[in-house]
């Protein structure tokens, strides 16, 4: 007769696990976060916009300057050296070497001229927005027609603007009031622009939030936001005319933060939060969204800085983008996706 409870060893067939009946865990039985706890505060932005407005002493970048320059006199000297060694001995290499030395100066030349000219273009959108202003102040048609006239000859050749280059050749010579010209060529020529430069605005505010949600890396989220944000700015730049190089995007990016600390939108209230986020959808969510909603709303602000600085003319007739619009924009998929898990967990929870 076969034993009811065979050894262990000899147990036959598969292994039946009974269930309990207590409910499944879900993410809607988890627990709130205290009231009490420490909000997000956006550490990578600030870190960004810490190291963007921060100015060495003079002493510092004149140490710096030297250093770089004495490096370079003798990394010059040292291939001039070589290359003169190299012709003495094996003419045919000399001259291989000389030549590749050659294309290195005239690359530098190039690139030199380039960065040149991009502090240029900057300075000519400098002077437009002074142009701009004393017109709007003083209210003269003339000066204001000459604004006009200096702004489309800066937009001219652009096929995305030939439609308003157009309006104003047919147009600009019967409008007889100096604030009424300044209107018209803002809302021709820069809304455009402003549409284009929203879009870039919101497209960097949603890399920023998602790398700082999705990637748990150290400073990895700082990384990404400097970046995100030097190529934002540069593209906002050239959206208004003022193409920049390397050491422009840098010297332009200074600028805007310096504008950010000026005007008092580096710290994040709770405005921006509950106008973002809603009061209560933050403590629903991990404090790693929270921190990406938060760099996101920075990087808004960045780009709406940006705009205030390389625009060639100060926000009249069109209204100025708001950071909470921008970001509610730029964030909406993500937000969306968020509600929908919270519902989706909740609804789960009730049916076990």
């Amino acid at each position: 007769m076969t034993s009811p409870n065979p050894p262990q060893g000899n147990r036959q067939g598969p292994v039946l696990i009974e269930m309990q009946d207590a409910p499944m865990p879900t993410p809607a039985l988890a627990p709130h976060l205290p009231d009490d706890a420490t909000p997000p505060d956006g550490r990578a932005m600030q870190a960004v916009l810490r190291a963007g407005a921060g100015r060495g002493s003079r002493l510092g970048r004149w140490f710096l300057a030297s250093a770089l320059s004495l490096v370079g006199f003798l990394a010059t000297l040292a291939a001039w050296n070589y290359v003169s060694d190299l012709l003495a001995r094996h003419p045919l290499l000399g001259w291989t070497a000389a030549v590749l030395f050659g294309a290195v100066l005239l690359t530098g030349l190039a690139l030199s001229l380039r960065e040149v000219m991009a502090y240029v273009r900057l300075a000519r959108l400098d002077r437009l927005r002074q142009l701009a202003e004393e017109a709007r102040l003083s209210g003269d048609l003339t000066a204001a027609r000459r604004f006009a006239a200096a702004l489309a000859r800066l937009y001219q050749g652009r096929a995305d603007l030939a439609w308003a280059s157009g309006r104003m050749r047919e147009q600009a010579g019967d409008i007889m009031d100096g604030e009424s010209l300044l209107h018209f060529a803002e809302t021709e020529f820069l809304s455009p622009l402003d549409q284009a430069a929203r879009r870039e605005i919101e497209a960097a505010a949603r890399q920023v939030a998602t790398v700082t949600a999705i990637v748990p890396l150290a400073l990895a989220d700082v990384v990404a936001a400097l970046f995100a944000n030097l190529r934002m700015v540069r593209r906002i730049a050239e959206l208004y005319g003022g193409r920049t190089g390397t050491f422009g995007s840098l010297r332009l990016m200074r600028t805007v933060m310096v504008h950010l600390v000026a005007t008092g939108a580096v710290a994040v209230g709770d405005d921006l939060i509950h106008s973002v986020a809603g009061g209560g959808l933050l403590s629903k969510l991990s404090r790693r969204f929270g921190e990406g909603v938060i760099n996101g709303a920075l990087t808004a602000r960045v780009g709406v800085a940006a705009m205030d600085v390389c625009r060639p003319m100060p926000f009249v007739a069109l209204p100025r983008p708001r950071v909470t619009n921008l970001i509610s924009r730029g964030l909406a998929g993500l937000f969306a996706s968020a509600k929908g898990a919270s519902a989706d967990a909740a609804s789960e929870g009730k049916n076990t």
